[in-house]
């Protein structure tokens, strides 16, 4: 009689051929990440979206969905859109005026706060699913991407298309934008910014200034609203940024072929990888100890051993696939797609997992 894993391990692979997905082989079948589903959006085709996120606790999914201007919520354990959020700009024909951008959950399962493309900030209650709040940050063109610092109940905001790019400050609790912090040498924006509770210090990435052509990690002091230092990089053009474990921070960065991961309390370089790069948002998954890389260009997704801090591999994803989220509770990554691919002609988002990793039909991990 076959084992159980190996009977979970061919499941895994026909699912990867009926969906069309990568199949991996015998020997290989223990590392893959396969492709288990294909997420329709209802409304119009999705060809314009951006940041993603996962509320683990919750089991939702959340996408900013500028072609119907909306944030799509998907249930995690059903793999099906659970409804739409509507009040956002949509597709404007120019990213620097669309939205929604960013998103974050402050409380599970009541708030998301998403950037949009009048550089405001909406306040979702997600116990209706209406916008509660709308918070201009002063700025011309979009409020894009954003964290959430629970320490100080603060949200820190890029309006990365302003001139100069600069970053706002905003009180969770008021509602209300308490600083503004310009980044007068900054010439290519602003990108991820990301909270590190174990340092109680926010990361910004800074993808190029006057000096830095390669960009930096700008190191923020929230109770100060200032920057306390700068790590500087070398050919990098930071975008996405992860904190995993034991204070390491992942750089994604939109060069092809290069991929950090800093010590994020003194910018050391623990790990300079050639084998992915091009990359938007970056995710780490705490329960099977992984980065994920939405790696645009190369239409990929690159896969990171964060206890190693080695690659793993890259696996094929879809047109426009510049947004990454991993649900801690079950393992699935979730990657969407533009149409028209060849694999979802009207856009969709894809659904994948390891094979040793997924944990359809088990208890979640809270």
């Amino acid at each position: 009689m076959l084992s159980r894993t190996l009977l979970r391990c061919a499941a895994f692979a026909l699912t990867g051929m009926l969906l069309g997905g990568p199949v991996a082989s015998a020997d290989s079948v223990a590392n893959s990440t396969i492709r288990l589903a294909k997420i329709a959006i209802p409304g119009k085709p999705l060809k314009a979206f951006d940041i993603s996120w996962v509320d683990p606790a919750s089991a939702h999914y959340y996408l900013a969905d500028r072609s119907n201007g909306t944030i799509d919520v998907v249930d995690t354990t059903e793999n099906s859109i659970a409804t739409q959020i509507g009040g956002f700009k949509g597709f404007t024909g120019t990213n620097t005026t669309s939205g929604p951008n960013g998103v974050v959950v402050t409380f599970s399962r009541k708030e998301l706060w998403a950037g949009d493309g009048d550089s405001t900030v909406k306040v979702v209650d997600l116990t209706n699913g209406s916008i509660a709040a709308t918070i201009s940050t002063g700025g011309k063109k979009r409020a894009d991407e954003l964290a959430y610092d629970p320490q100080h109940d603060m949200i820190v905001i890029a309006n990365d298309a302003d001139d100069p790019p600069f970053l706002s400050f905003i009180s969770v609790g008021s509602r209300s934008v308490v600083k503004k912090l310009d980044f007068p040498d900054a010439t290519d924006g602003l990108e991820q910014p990301v909270f590190d509770p174990s340092t109680g210090m926010m990361y910004q990435a800074v993808p190029a200034t006057k000096d830095q052509e390669g960009g930096m990690v700008a190191v923020l002091d929230d109770a100060k609203m200032a920057v306390a230092t700068t790590y500087p990089l070398t050919d990098c053009v930071p975008h996405g940024m992860a904190v995993g474990p034991n204070h390491q921070l992942l750089v994604g960065c939109s060069l092809t072929k290069h991929t950090l991961i800093l010590d994020d309390t003194n910018g050391k370089v623990l790990a300079d990888l050639n084998q992915l790069g091009g990359s938007d948002e970056v995710w780490f998954n705490p329960t099977d100890n992984r980065y994920y890389l939405a790696e645009t260009s190369a239409q990929n997704m690159g896969v990171i051993d964060a206890l190693t801090m080695n690659f793993v591999e890259n696996v094929e994803t879809g047109v426009g696939a510049h947004s990454v989220a991993a649900d801690a509770g079950n393992n699935h990554i979730f990657v969407p797609i533009a149409g028209p691919d060849p694999a979802c002609p009207n856009g969709c988002i894809a659904v994948f997992s390891s094979v040793n990793g997924d944990r359809t039909g088990l208890p979640r991990i809270e």
